[in-house]
């Protein structure tokens, strides 16, 4: 069986995906990038080792035309960030499971290849972020991933990786690389 790397998609909609970043340079042109971003981090993440799926909200989605046929799609479902990320990663299995957002514009198939590699010796592994967070989550054996995982995060915070990995108590946890996530106008004058 093929490891899983799950891609969290939002339905690019004015308004509703990457809000902070429409403050900065308008609600159409995070629309816009947004949309362009995730097609180009699909094309470039395709690869026989992995299987992807997309993980689509609002969760009538799944049937968008804005992804590609071919990709399976798992709705997002209900709660906050961490509740539904801690949903996804138990979906799958029961061997390696990745799970990124689809705002990185830098992530390549060679950083989702070290990530698999580093749940070889570690039961997690997380993919830090510039802005304190983290793009990249994976679990060894994400069906026995604790009921408490992401349970007092501090999201979209400078704490947020350190306060997911206290969630984890006890787990071998290897990081791999740092890369960094668009959420500002400012992240994406530095992507550029």
């Amino acid at each position: 069986m093929r490891p899983v790397l799950i891609i969290m998609v939002k339905e690019p909609r004015p308004g509703r995906v990457k809000t902070r970043l429409g403050r900065d340079i308008g609600k159409i042109a995070a629309t816009w990038w947004f949309r362009h971003q995730t097609a180009r981090l699909i094309r470039r993440l395709r690869d026989p080792r992995w299987q992807i799926i997309l993980a689509v909200a609002p969760d009538r989605a799944v049937t968008s035309r804005v992804w590609p046929a071919d990709l399976t799609r798992h709705p997002q479902g209900r709660g906050d960030l961490g509740q539904r990320m801690g949903h996804l990663l138990r979906s799958f299995g029961p061997g390696p499971t990745c799970l990124i957002g689809s705002d990185i514009p830098g992530v390549t198939r060679a950083h989702i290849a070290r990530a698999f590699a580093a749940l070889g010796g570690h039961q997690a592994v997380f993919g830090p972020a510039l802005d304190g967070g983290y793009w990249l989550v994976g679990a060894k054996h994400p069906k026995r991933l604790p009921r408490s995982l992401f349970r007092s995060v501090r999201w979209s915070s400078e704490q947020t990786l350190a306060d997911s990995l206290r969630s984890l108590p006890g787990y071998r946890i290897a990081l791999t690389d740092l890369l960094g996530d668009v959420d500002t106008g400012a992240d994406l004058r530095r992507q550029q």
